[in-house]
């Protein structure tokens, strides 16, 4: 189940003005697309849902958690989340049930993606879900958070420059698979993706130049795609101009193996 998702198809098809900012669906479904009236997915299902969020200058979202696993990218803008400033590319992951956060926007604004694996309902915000917070603790849910070190993409000289192939892991891998590579491709350099097998599942997004994903056409930056954990190993060709991207896989869940 390879899903890709062309980043100037969709903000210019599914870009939509919220009551908070902006909000584009890549991949899935989510809370802002799906029918009021439809039954919930299963949250012990593989469910893939990327989106892209657009906060305006000086907007805050107040602490909260999710019920599912979830990598935050931030890829334009700044600000700071809890008392983590943002500079560049930003991955921040958390576990189903770790609150995190304030996200306060800079002046110039911010925007990131949302990825998940499973279907979440929404955010729960603190102080009013803690009650719920302390019952998934009892359930042995615990609290991770982690962040990757900044990333500034490359411009296309220094992409065009590139001697080399490169995939370097810049969080985990951690036992239970959560791992994110920063991938560096030189013009029409060709990449096989880590095994998905290891982890929940994967998105790729571009970062600078283009790439192709799994013998498609080429994906201009900002593009995703995933790539499920029963999948062969994701192959990537850079266009003419090289390619940056992230490789951003989930840890291991129950449902994992199952053939969903």
């Amino acid at each position: 189940m390879i899903l890709t998702a062309d980043s100037t198809q969709a903000l210019q098809t599914q870009r939509r003005k919220t009551g908070n900012g902006w909000h584009t669906t890549f991949i899935g479904e989510n809370r802002m697309t799906r029918d009021p009236g439809a039954p919930e997915p299963d949250g012990a299902t593989l469910f893939p849902m990327a989106f892209l969020v657009e906060k305006e200058p000086g907007a805050v979202v107040k602490p909260h958690f999710h019920r599912a696993d979830q990598y935050q990218v931030v890829v334009s803008g700044g600000g700071r989340m809890g008392r983590h400033a943002l500079d560049g590319v930003e991955v921040h992951y958390t576990d189903a049930y770790s609150a995190y956060g304030p996200i306060v926007a800079a002046d110039d604004g911010i925007a990131w993606f949302t990825l998940r694996n499973a279907w979440d309902p929404g955010a729960r915000y603190m102080t009013e879900s803690r009650a719920e917070l302390r019952a998934a603790r009892a359930e042995n849910y615990q609290h991770r958070e982690a962040v990757a070190g900044a990333i500034h993409p490359l411009s296309d000289a220094v992409l065009r420059a590139l001697g080399q192939v490169t995939c370097e892991p810049v969080l985990g891998p951690g036992e239970d698979g959560l791992a994110t590579w920063h991938c560096k491709l030189p013009p029409l350099g060709e990449l096989l993706g880590p095994d998905p097998a290891t982890g929940g599942g994967q998105f790729w997004i571009v970062l600078a130049g283009s790439l192709a994903m799994g013998g498609a056409a080429p994906l201009p930056p900002q593009s995703c795609a995933f790539v499920a954990p029963e999948d062969a190993p994701l192959g990537v060709l850079a266009g003419a101009s090289g390619a940056e991207a992230l490789c951003l896989q989930f840890p291991h869940r129950p449902w994992h193996g199952a053939g969903h």
